[in-house]
């Protein structure tokens, strides 16, 4: 059974996340986002991606009940047949089309990573940003040590990382992690600009 559903609204598409509550992820979830957003980068007849999630959470980070392999050296002996969390992950971020993420609820460890792989982040009031790493003996993943700096600048990214705070939404307006907030948690739907905004308008490779 599919951990994720695919629609489309006229040249918008929406990949939702289902593992309620909390849409914790292991490397096949990733494995089928990645898939749902390379078939629609290929697809002439989609313009701009939604990655959004049904529960209570956006993605409060990885199930540690599943044992993942990550692609490092030491795993690199093991004759484990799982698909490696991080290259199934990079297929998020060669994404071209435009990627808007939609926030409610725990943005956590790599589920805050996982909103980092969009464009723009749109959130509400019940959001929660956290880069939780050290409090878990972790270093930071899912590529968070390049985007988070690149969104809010290093010192920000430094507490955040050192710290592990749970920071909400509306205290980090302006500072490129939302780019938009409504007060619905219902947030999955794009401003209607965005969405005629977005004709021809691709990432870099």
């Amino acid at each position: 059974m599919s951990d994720t559903q695919v629609t489309q609204d006229g040249y918008v598409a929406t990949v939702e996340m289902r593992r309620p509550p909390h849409n914790f992820f292991d490397s096949d979830l990733i494995a089928e986002i990645g898939e749902a957003f390379e078939r629609l980068d290929a697809d002439p007849g989609c313009r701009a991606i939604v990655l959004a999630a049904e529960g209570r959470s956006f993605c409060a980070g990885a199930d540690f009940s599943r044992r993942m392999e990550t692609g490092t050296v030491s795993e690199g002996s093991r004759s484990g047949a799982g698909r490696h969390l991080y290259k199934e992950a990079i297929r998020l971020f060669r994404t071209r089309k435009p990627i808007v993420a939609a926030v409610h609820g725990a943005a956590v460890g790599g589920g805050l990573g996982l909103a980092l792989v969009a464009d723009f982040r749109v959130t509400c009031e019940e959001a929660r940003f956290s880069a939780n790493f050290n409090r878990l003996g972790f270093h930071p993943g899912f590529g968070l040590t390049a985007t988070l700096p690149r969104l809010v600048g290093a010192q920000q990214a430094a507490m955040l990382f050192y710290t592990g705070r749970r920071i909400p939404a509306t205290r980090q307006c302006g500072s490129g992690l939302p780019i938009c907030w409504c007060r619905s948690p219902k947030c999955a739907a794009p401003p209607r600009r965005w969405r005629s905004n977005s004709r021809n308008r691709r990432r870099s490779p």
